[in-house]
């Protein structure tokens, strides 16, 4: 290689290196466009699905009231997690100030966030976390214990403490659902007469999580309650136990939205579903997000405050959004999301 071109090229990646962030993911505020405004892509597991459609909708509620956010919403509709971690280098790549992402494999969508910090861009997670280097902080709807514990307590007082249980859950590398299991086992250790006899991973697929639940069904004739972990497997165990007329036999209850459950708990195919504030999710996690870009949010902080939400804890690096619901015959309709 010639001197001069040489040259040219050293002085291009110095030039480079200057431009980029220490990769540092709780980096110092950053200006925004030329009118101080923010461009923030919002990224779910899976695009289409009722349950991110309504984070969606909070998080437009949340840049509309700050006036400084344009947010870009997008991801993959199969719920490739390779797709999802394209879409993070393309928005870097376009100069997004920050990108939010709910991470339905922790490990690709984690380094493609890195690399982007490497570039300057802001990232933060949420519903489903990535490792801390890749984030500066994770919009946590409630801690995993409280939703796994939550889980287990209701069913088990469904079923009378006793019985043969199973999980359809999301993918095997779903962290938020892998977690959430891990602190299922240890509430199940508290009622020695429940077994846990299988864990499905249909993936965010509802024709494979029906068709895995008419399996256990089959396979477990006396089986008397099932969770399904994510608003696509629930539906589906619902479902399933509904063509089975088996309503009476096997209960029960899992993570979903109000609007995809509300014929299966008014018919009596299930007793209830568990969730948090779907609209609130998105909306908290965009004025996170601002909140790290605009220096208003920085690390340390316990507490934040996030617009109509008000003060919303931080613990350590996640900021928490508050109560768990639990969606029955008697307050479903108190809810539309």
């Amino acid at each position: 290689m010639s001197n001069p071109i040489k040259s040219l090229l050293t002085l291009a990646l110095m030039a480079s290196a200057v431009g980029c962030s220490s990769g540092d993911p709780s980096a110092s505020s950053k200006s925004g466009g030329a009118d101080g405004s923010y461009t923030i892509g919002f990224l779910p597991k899976k695009k289409g699905i009722s349950f991110f459609t309504s984070c969606a909708e909070g998080a437009k509620e949340a840049a509309d009231e700050l006036g400084n956010v344009e947010l870009v919403y997008d991801g993959p509709t199969d719920g490739d997690p390779v797709g999802a971690a394209e879409m993070v280098s393309q928005w870097s790549l376009e100069g997004f100030d920050a990108i939010a992402v709910s991470a339905d494999d922790p490990q690709i969508l984690g380094t493609a966030m890195e690399k982007a910090q490497k570039k300057g861009v802001v990232t933060v997670s949420w519903d489903a976390d990535t490792p801390k280097p890749s984030r500066s902080f994770f919009v946590n709807q409630a801690t995993p214990e409280q939703i796994g514990n939550k889980l287990v307590d209701v069913l088990a007082e469904d079923i009378g403490k006793s019985g043969k249980v199973a999980i359809v859950s999301s993918s095997q590398t779903s962290s938020n659902q892998n977690t959430w299991i891990d602190f299922m086992k240890k509430r199940l250790a508290e009622y020695p007469d429940i077994t846990l006899v299988g864990i499905e991973y249909p993936g965010e697929d509802q024709d494979r999580a029906l068709e895995t639940t008419r399996t256990l069904l089959k396979a477990h004739p006396d089986l008397k309650g099932i969770w399904g972990l994510s608003t696509v497997s629930f539906p589906a165990v619902a479902e399933a136990i509904r063509q089975a007329d088996k309503a009476d036999q096997v209960k029960a209850t899992g993570i979903s939205t109000p609007n995809l459950m509300r014929e299966y708990i008014k018919d009596g195919t299930v007793g209830s579903a568990v969730l948090w504030n779907t609209k609130d999710l998105g909306y908290l996690t965009v004025y996170v997000a601002e909140g790290v870009l605009s220096g208003k949010l920085k690390p340390g902080a316990s507490t934040f405050d996030a617009g109509r939400l008000g003060e919303r804890k931080v613990e350590g690096d996640a900021v928490m959004l508050g109560d768990i619901l639990v969606f029955t015959k008697d307050n479903i309709d108190d809810y539309n999301f």
